[in-house]
């Protein structure tokens, strides 16, 4: 099963039209099983999910609203959310919206979608959450590193496939934040073989938030899981990029995706 995550800059830029093509070019080539999108906009005409699922061939879309990062106040954006969503190949037979600490920042909170799909081997859980980046609100980010992981570890979720966790994490490789999701989660990047240089905020990107020094230049996009059973093995494997390259002289968003081949046994 081909796992996938990207942060597709919601329609920061003023550009977002003319990235779109891009976008989905990149998903095509991908060709994602299973694809977390971070950062994505619904309006009244319908998800950004949705048409991804349209282009791909892929039945399933699902679209959660969320508080990160907030929506700017511009005239011309009124009416668009901003979400987080999971397109798929199999339709979840359950989801539910899972609100993560937020007691340093204001407004509506960030959340978390979990999605059970109705794989043919048996219940397939998803996870898909956006944490805080900024350096201000750093103890809301380590709080729901820890809710996140506590969430995937949740006994309710044992089966015979692994538990998924997808998304833009805000979370560096060597920082608290991943070492807290990596004692019940394990980083399929290194287990599938991915390049350990490899960097998701890229400051080669024009667009790139060069003011998040924290985060620029590292990996902070990942593909995480867990073993559907205590004692279970991850298996991994072509852990890569997508989207790296620009397309007509512009990049699709301001992060790389993550691809990973995850085999689903456990």
């Amino acid at each position: 099963m081909r796992a996938m995550t990207w942060n597709v800059w919601w329609r920061f830029g003023g550009a977002w039209r003319e990235r779109e093509p891009a976008l989905l070019g990149v998903l095509a080539d991908a060709r994602p099983d299973v694809l977390a999108l971070v950062e994505t906009w619904r309006d009244a005409d319908g998800t950004q999910a949705d048409l991804v699922a349209d282009h791909l061939g892929l039945p399933s879309a699902v679209f959660v609203p969320t508080g990160l990062p907030p929506v700017p106040d511009d005239p011309d954006l009124a009416g668009v959310e901003m979400g987080i969503a999971l397109v798929s190949r199999w339709a979840p037979v359950a989801t539910r919206t899972v609100p993560l600490p937020a007691a340093q920042r204001p407004g509506p909170p960030a959340h978390a979608l979990h999605a059970t799909l109705d794989h043919p081997a048996g219940p397939l859980h998803v996870v898909v959450a956006t944490l805080e980046w900024e350096p201000r609100y750093a103890e809301d980010r380590m709080a729901q590193a820890w809710a996140l992981a506590d969430l995937a570890a949740d006994a309710a979720l044992d089966g015979d496939l692994p538990v998924l966790v997808l998304g833009d994490l805000n979370a560096r490789p060597d920082g608290p934040q991943l070492a807290a999701l990596t004692r019940q989660l394990a980083d399929l990047w290194p287990l599938g073989g991915g390049d350990p240089a490899a960097v998701t905020l890229s400051s080669v990107v024009p667009e790139a938030p060069l003011e998040a020094t924290e985060l620029i230049d590292q990996r902070i996009d990942h593909v995480l899981a867990r073993p559907g059973r205590a004692g279970g093995t991850l298996r991994a494997g072509g852990a890569r990029l997508a989207g790296t390259e620009p397309v007509g002289g512009r990049y699709p968003s301001d992060h790389f995706a993550v691809v990973v081949d995850v085999e689903l046994t456990s």
